[in-house]
């Protein structure tokens, strides 16, 4: 734990926030005396972000048989819990923004690992789809907070990963003192999100958990570092495929027991999902 690190984040006064409407759906949801028709208000008081909703509620991912043309019938449909995370996912655009082609890539990226991260969560049953979900779509939040502060130093860290073929934390090590999943956690902290969201973040490349460990936080984190690799093997939000990843050797893949054949099943899993859905999340 980086406590300097810590410190300057949640003293911070010119971070990005969360949307305010995502903030009150998430309290509203978890005084679990909400009605579809207060969250529906809720939703609507930001039309940007309702608009986004009901698009991304319409896609494929979610499989309804029907058009669902309203808040409401999208909340009974779809349940509370997924309506918060579509809300997130719907609001949190806005911190990617000016979206240039680095935002625009990391987007990709972070969309895509929630959307790998729910459908590996779905297929091994190891961790809740929602939470997953949202563990995936904020794993690398850090490097959009980092982007915001200083380009031309975030800048430096994607060229040498560009120009040498090293991997994001090689060369962010050469240039900061600290790493995104840091950043990423405790801004997450920050924005009162559960402690299991915060724990994934912070350890989704490293997977070193103390001894007892918490084995749905165990889960949660593998899945989010799977996803994480999912997305860079088929080149989501990166400048070319890692094919040559393997997948089968990496800590991840131990720790949810999943072999070759589950594993292919997931990735491709995830390249339909993706290939069906991008349009209602990127625009």
């Amino acid at each position: 734990m980086n406590k300097e690190l810590e410190t300057a984040i949640m003293s911070a006064g010119d971070l990005p926030t969360i949307p305010v409407v995502a903030t009150k759906v998430m309290q509203l949801i978890e005084s679990e005396s909400a009605t579809a028709e207060e969250l529906a208000r809720v939703v609507a008081s930001d039309p940007a972000v309702a608009a986004r909703v009901l698009k991304i509620s319409n896609s494929a991912f979610y499989g309804c048989q029907r058009q669902i043309q309203t808040l409401s019938s999208a909340i009974v449909v779809l349940g509370f819990h997924t309506l918060k995370s579509l809300v997130v996912a719907a609001s949190v655009k806005q911190v990617y923004k000016p979206f240039g082609l680095t935002e625009k890539m990391l987007w990709e990226h972070s969309f895509g690992a929630g959307l790998a991260a729910r459908i590996i969560a779905s297929g091994t049953r190891a961790a809740n789809e929602e939470e997953s979900f949202l563990a995936g779509l904020f794993h690398d939040i850090g490097k959009i907070i980092m982007n915001t502060f200083d380009k031309d130093k975030f800048q430096i860290v994607m060229q040498r990963c560009y120009n040498e073929g090293i991997t994001f934390e090689e060369a962010e090590k050469s240039v900061y003192p600290f790493c995104h999943n840091e950043v990423g956690a405790y801004v997450i902290k920050k924005w009162n999100f559960p402690e299991a969201l915060t724990n994934a973040i912070m350890q989704h490349h490293q997977l070193d958990f103390p001894e007892p460990a918490d084995r749905y936080q165990v889960h949660l984190t593998a899945v989010v570092s799977l996803a994480d690799l999912f997305c860079q093997k088929l080149g989501i939000g990166t400048r070319e495929p890692r094919e040559e990843l393997d997948l089968t050797a990496g800590k991840p893949a131990k720790l949810l027991g999943l072999d070759e054949s589950r594993l292919n099943f997931l990735l491709e899993s995830l390249k339909e999902a993706y290939e069906r859905n991008k349009h209602y999340f990127s625009s």
